[in-house]
């Protein structure tokens, strides 16, 4: 690894951005007609649209405002018009960007009406994208990279390349003080004790055991130890892949042989210090990105055999693959090709030299094949059924 360097946006809480979007974000379903209108008006903003957000309530309606105020608060995001369709709610996730410093302003569409709110958030929006095109990019240390992982659509390749590239990556990452983040809990099954044995102390490992222990209740809940329809996927099985156990192998190999796991967030919290994090997410491809997200990641690494084409519209997704018919017949989605890893023309060591190189790039403004095919995949966890 020769980068010590990138050239990202600095916020105003510290945090280092590698895109510089103006989010336009509903609050909840009733207000995404509203924000796409916003977005229509004002050219290079962006609407991020959802199903959810009406009559969630507990721990789901806590994720809900944690991951819509960790998307606005995220480093990538420069300034946020939220519009949600009651003032109360919608100044909750104001007040909850508001505390990173960014600009942000919220519009409520009860007594205002349709017409009323989109007027004056186009306003606003106007103003906050003249602002944030001034913002210059500076000179960062590699360390204040935030860069999370998640595999999708595995086969054979992956565990024996494309997911040990992304753990040699990280293992250089790590040794430059970036802040790591992995998860997949449903991945894990069958291999979690090698996740407790890289658990840094008791405490981490009795958080990390609370996290899949809580999966697999959910699963005797739900009177089922079959996955098979989902774990592993038909996807993953036509790549050659049998069992839970066999993907989750594969799955480890991202995080590397170096880092210990220095802790455990839920889902969408944002780590507090750099290292490896384990996040309890989803297996979901959107749906873990996007937490992942929320969580403040500003780089995503993501290894896929089969060919997964995951986007997200504010975390730019580096996509790698070692497998040649994949490459060959999807090289529009793949940013790093370590196909070279079977065929003996490329080392291990080497491979996660060139995906490190293609985060910096990303880092420095390159845009990832997701973004430039326009896959904005934004996808909520939900954890109950609305009331």
């Amino acid at each position: 690894m020769t980068a010590n360097t990138f050239l990202g946006y600095r916020r105003e809480n510290g945090r280092v951005g590698v895109r510089n979007h103006v989010v336009i974000l509903p609050l909840d379903d009733l207000s995404n007609a509203a924000s796409e209108a916003v977005a229509n008006n004002v050219k290079g903003t962006m609407a991020l649209p959802h199903p959810y957000g009406r009559l969630q309530f507990g721990e789901d309606l806590e994720l809900h405002f944690r991951t819509l105020i960790g998307v606005g608060s995220n480093p990538n995001v420069a300034a946020v018009v939220v519009i949600g369709i009651e003032p109360q709610w919608t100044n909750r996730i104001v007040e909850g960007i508001a505390k990173t410093g960014k600009p942000v302003a919220g519009f409520s569409i009860e007594q205002n009406g349709d017409h009323n709110t989109i007027c004056a958030a186009s306003r606003k929006a106007k103003e906050f994208m003249h602002w944030a095109t001034e913002l210059q990019r500076v000179e960062c240390p590699v360390s204040d990279l935030w860069v999370s992982t998640k595999c999708g659509e595995s086969d054979t390749t992956s565990g024996i390349a494309s997911n040990p590239t992304v753990g040699n990556a990280f293992d250089k990452l790590y040794e430059q003080g970036c802040t790591l983040l992995f998860g997949e809990t449903t991945e894990l099954t069958g291999g979690e004790h090698l996740v407790l044995e890289r658990c840094a102390n008791d405490e981490v490992r009795k958080q990390f055991q609370f996290f899949f222990d809580r999966y697999a209740k959910l699963v005797d809940d739900h009177k089922t130890s079959d996955l098979s329809d989902s774990q592993p996927t038909k996807g993953n099985i036509e790549g050659g892949l049998t069992t839970i156990e066999e993907k989750a192998l594969g799955n480890i190999q991202k995080i590397g042989r170096k880092a210990p796991v220095v802790g455990c967030p839920d889902k969408a919290e944002a780590p507090t210090g750099p290292g490896l994090w384990f996040m309890d997410s989803s297996s979901a491809a959107a749906e873990m990105v996007t937490l992942c997200a929320a969580a403040g990641f500003v780089v995503h690494l993501f290894p896929t055999g089969q060919g997964n084409v995951i986007g997200n519209p504010i975390l730019p997704v580096v996509k790698l693959c070692a497998n040649p018919r994949t490459v060959r017949t999807m090289s529009e989605h793949i940013d790093v090709d370590v196909s070279g890893i079977l065929r003996k023309e490329l080392t291990m060591d080497g491979a996660g030299d060139k995906l490190v190189e293609m985060a910096i790039r990303t880092a420095n403004g390159r845009n990832t094949a997701a973004e430039v095919l326009g896959h904005r995949e934004f996808v909520l966890t939900r954890l109950y059924e609305s009331a």
